[in-house]
């Protein structure tokens, strides 16, 4: 398992960047103005210093570009709550700082100390996360008002979650993989992948670029998926959004996803009232012949049955088979299952050097769910905002005066 030092060490190492010294125009003076946004200065430094820090933290392609697109928007954001008269206090920072800490498993001094191992300073980590939370804070007193679904928003989210069976999403996935300690790393790149998608052509080239999933390679795109099949606690988020919008990011085991909705189809037919997986989990090297012995194994398998005997001699560590109620699935595995059928298997890669392989046994309707009217409200309202704040953000940024020093 890689630390947090030796995965940022890696990173500078596979971007070709050495952070010792300033190149350039850049080492004469770092802190002349390199642009103005609303007569707010952006610094040589500034810019240098965010294309470490979105380095450190896996963004890939044109991470110039990133970076500053990142400092505009961020001067953006403390001009409207200047203008707003909202301010963060101190000790507001310092827990946003150790909140964002805490998902690498590091206190807000441990983790300011391994930035600056790889030449990051303390104030960029500090300004990074201040942006933010002043940004959160504005749109919450700008928009939440308006955002609170009102209780017939919510009895006909609940009346499309109930009718689920008739429902089905055509979604795009980006799976980032969060290995332990790496989870602050790849929630903030879904954050920043999420602030500026813009269209399907967008989405899929990001999930080109930095799914694991398997669909990766189209795009992030995944076929009709019925909404009975998701896990419970994704289907509401899911049913918020329209078509080209982009969910906040998704914890689960070992990674952060994002999902776009291409399309959703409703049909009358009724409803099962609850779903229940029977699935197959075998574990395999992740090695050269791990293609060849996935190839012989489907080629062999059609139904989990099948595998006990082309796995002769497996291990309940190596092949297990679960039955179990979609909520109580693991929310990786029940992503994996959503879009097979009977006998059809996927592969996913684990940390330490494994591959899972799932093979859906069977997927049968029993007892109804029960239905979290705060969970869905609260899924409802933060959709809402995210729609009002990426369309006001547009709108200041489309406003904004941007100018050379």
């Amino acid at each position: 398992m890689k630390t947090f030092v030796s995965h940022c060490l890696a990173l500078v190492v596979a971007a070709g960047l050495t952070f010792t010294s300033a190149p350039g125009a850049l080492a004469q003076n770092l802190f002349a103005p390199r642009l103005v946004v609303n007569d707010r200065v952006i610094t040589n430094y500034e810019f240098e210093q965010r294309v470490r820090f979105l380095t450190i933290l896996g963004a890939t392609g044109d991470v110039e570009k990133q970076a500053m697109d990142a400092l505009i928007e961020d001067k953006i954001r403390f001009d409207a709550a200047e203008q707003a008269g909202l301010k963060a206090t101190e000790e507001q920072i310092k827990e946003g700082m150790e909140e964002f800490a805490g998902r690498a498993n590091l206190s807000a001094e441990q983790f300011a100390a391994e930035l600056g191992k790889a030449g990051v300073a303390v104030e960029t980590f500090r300004d990074f996360v201040h942006a933010g939370l002043i940004w959160r804070e504005l749109m919450r007193a700008k928009f939440g008002a308006v955002a609170r679904p009102t209780e017939t928003a919510i009895d006909r989210a609940i009346t499309r979650q109930t009718s689920r069976a008739s429902i089905r999403l055509l979604l795009s996935e980006i799976i980032i993989p969060a290995p332990p300690g790496q989870e602050a790393e790849a929630q903030a790149l879904a954050a920043e992948i999420r602030r500026n998608v813009r269209g399907e052509g967008a989405f899929a080239e990001a999930a080109r670029t930095y799914s694991a999933s398997s669909s990766a390679e189209r795009g992030g795109r995944i076929d009709w998926v019925p909404l009975q099949n998701l896990p419970p606690t994704l289907g509401p988020m899911l049913l918020t959004l329209s078509p080209g919008q982009v969910s906040d990011p998704v914890k689960i085991p070992n990674a952060v996803a994002l999902f776009q909705l291409r399309g959703r189809d409703e049909s009358s037919a009724p409803p099962p009232e609850g779903i229940e997986l029977e699935y197959a989990e075998l574990f395999l090297p992740n090695g050269a012949e791990f293609a060849a012995e996935l190839g012989r194994i489907t080629s062999r398998a059609d139904d989990c049955d099948d595998l006990y005997t082309v796995m002769k001699g497996a291990t309940e560590q190596q092949l297990r088979r679960t039955t179990l109620p979609l909520a109580q699935v693991p929310q990786d595995v029940a992503l994996e299952l959503a879009s097979l059928d009977a006998g059809e298997v996927s592969s996913s890669a684990l940390p330490g050097g494994t591959r899972r392989v799932l093979m859906l046994c069977a997927r049968r309707p029993v007892s109804a769910e029960p239905i979290d009217r705060g969970r869905l409200a609260q899924a409802l309202a933060n959709q809402s905002i995210s729609a009002s704040a990426d369309a006001y953000m547009a709108d200041l940024r489309a406003n904004a005066i941007i100018r050379q020093p």
